[in-house]
């Protein structure tokens, strides 16, 4: 004001708003470049330093100096980054576990058959019945060992998507009536029924690996049998689902499985039973080969269980037209 009084020797109201305003886009111009430089830049190179943000996420073109906004995607980067760390961690832990697990199911087999072999070669070899009964014993341990590692490649196989299926059109109650077959002495000995539901007295006629689900099959009834209660019953049966989906359930009313285990089942080598007992046998493998061969067809498997009550493991298949 006094420039302009000393100037003009009168204010001029039109002079002063636009020396004003000069005023004012210079500094928001000169504070703009600076928080640019130094405010923006600095928090960004900060940031990629330490790769909390991706580079690439940042936007392009002008900076923006509003704190709020720079706030609010630093906090939505450090969430999925947390997210991501959360993740990590629990894949490192089943990690852990898995690498225990399959060390003890390895470690199990082997020391059996070490331990036959060296009490052979210490002398035992030369009394013939001890030596076909030891050379019997190992040659389960070495089986057992051959069903972990087959068991094992096969899930590799399907994980990489290197194992081909065989689609084809087959009755998926024939299948069933297969595996019946096959299972029927091993079922007898606990007194298990195995059965359908209802008499299928038409075929159903499915697109998918017919040996694939067999073997899907063999498995669920072999933890059927397993797990299953004496004088129980393993049932069978086939429901359409939608229009070009059948749903095959396979239920049973035995021991049942405590639903924190639920998530877990379909794991590799997890067990419900943390004691280690391996009295029932099997690779520890089966229901992870089921649910990958189930999704190898593009299709779902599902469990419900109850502790004491029994199990349903049921998927899915696509019906032929």
């Amino acid at each position: 004001m006094s420039v302009f009084l000393y100037a003009f020797y009168s204010i001029n109201w039109l002079l002063v708003f636009l020396f004003a305003l000069a005023c004012y886009l210079f500094s928001f111009i000169v504070i703009q470049l600076r928080a640019e430089k130094f405010i923006y830049k600095r928090v960004k190179k900060i940031y990629d330093d330490l790769t909390l943000l991706e580079s690439a996420s940042l936007t392009r073109g002008s900076i923006t100096t509003d704190m709020g906004t720079l706030t609010k995607e630093i906090d939505r980067f450090a969430r999925d980054k947390k997210l991501e760390i959360e993740t990590l961690k629990v894949r490192e832990k089943y990690r852990k576990e898995f690498l225990g697990n399959i060390s003890h199911e390895l470690k199990t087999p082997l020391f059996t058959v070490q331990g036959y072999i060296l009490t052979l070669l210490d002398g035992a070899i030369d009394d013939k019945n001890i030596r076909k009964k030891y050379l019997e014993r190992a040659n389960k341990g070495v089986e057992r060992l051959s069903y972990i590692v087959k068991d094992l490649d096969m899930i590799t196989k399907l994980e990489i998507g290197d194992l081909s299926l065989n689609i084809e059109v087959f009755d998926i109650v024939e299948l069933v009536n297969n595996v019946f077959d096959m299972f029927e002495m091993r079922a007898h000995k606990k007194n298990i029924t195995l059965t359908f539901d209802t008499d299928y007295r038409t075929p159903i006629l499915v697109n998918a690996d017919k040996e694939r689900i067999q073997q899907v099959l063999a498995n669920l009834f072999v933890n059927s049998i397993k797990y299953g209660r004496e004088k129980g019953t393993t049932e069978i049966s086939i429901e359409n689902l939608i229009k070009n989906k059948v749903i095959v359930r396979v239920t049973d009313n035995g021991e049942g499985i405590e639903k924190r285990h639920l998530p877990r089942l379909f794991e590799r080598f997890f067990r419900v039973d943390k004691t280690g007992n391996r009295k029932v046998g099997g690779s520890g493998l089966g229901l992870s080969i089921v649910k990958h061969i189930i999704e190898a067809h593009d299709e779902k498997i599902y469990v419900e269980s109850e502790f004491g009550v029994g199990s349903e493991f049921s998927f899915t298949l696509e019906k032929a037209k």
